[in-house]
């Protein structure tokens, strides 16, 4: 393998109903160009339903081109006019930049919940070990030093706030601490 193989994105719209035609064929082509020198692999890919792909890699530009120019890609070409369109094709070198092409823009991390609604959460996490520690174990530790029952307190509650109130309290309010990230997450189901 070089050091240099091409990988090839070709995207097509398909009729709707024909998903199942394109499926085949895009495979079938993809057999026929296992048969060409260095090829490296392939596959069919579909992006929500929306827009299909083909994506091959060649060991090299040359036979990468020498296969799209071929004969045999042409007929497979024509084979699909009935149910699918190509709309778009995009040709890299190496494999990290085929990975950094598919992202057109980095994702932007969703914006920190507003500091009072940061204060609810860590409150409702809060409030109910330390009520609890004051009501069941602070008589029993009446005659103890303040700082180790303070210690005491203060180990207890961030055990119990950190490795079982938080995690749940993040999963509840997930939905009302990053409503952008929702929406977006929402509106991309309703499309799909």
């Amino acid at each position: 393998m070089t050091s240099n193989p091409v990988t090839v994105t070709v995207a097509y719209h398909v009729v709707p109903g024909h998903e199942g035609d394109f499926h085949s064929w895009g495979w079938a082509m993809l057999a026929a160009s296992a048969q060409q020198p260095g090829f490296l692999g392939g596959g069919v890919l579909v992006d929500g339903e929306a827009e299909w792909h083909v994506v091959y890699r060649f060991a090299s530009e040359g036979t990468a081109l020498a296969w799209e120019n071929s004969t045999t890609r042409r007929q497979w070409d024509i084979r699909a006019e009935g149910f699918a369109r190509q709309t778009g094709r995009r040709s890299v070198r190496g494999a990290k930049a085929w990975f950094d092409a598919q992202t057109d823009r980095p994702a932007a991390p969703p914006a920190p919940p507003s500091k009072w609604k940061l204060w609810f959460v860590n409150m409702s996490a809060v409030f109910p070990p330390v009520l609890a520690f004051n009501v069941i174990a602070l008589p029993y530790l009446g005659d103890l030093n303040p700082f180790i029952r303070t210690l005491l307190l203060c180990l207890c509650v961030t055990a119990l706030v950190t490795w079982i109130l938080m995690p749940r309290l993040q999963r509840f309010f997930k939905k009302w601490l990053y409503p952008p990230l929702q929406a977006l997450r929402g509106r991309h189901k309703r499309t799909a």
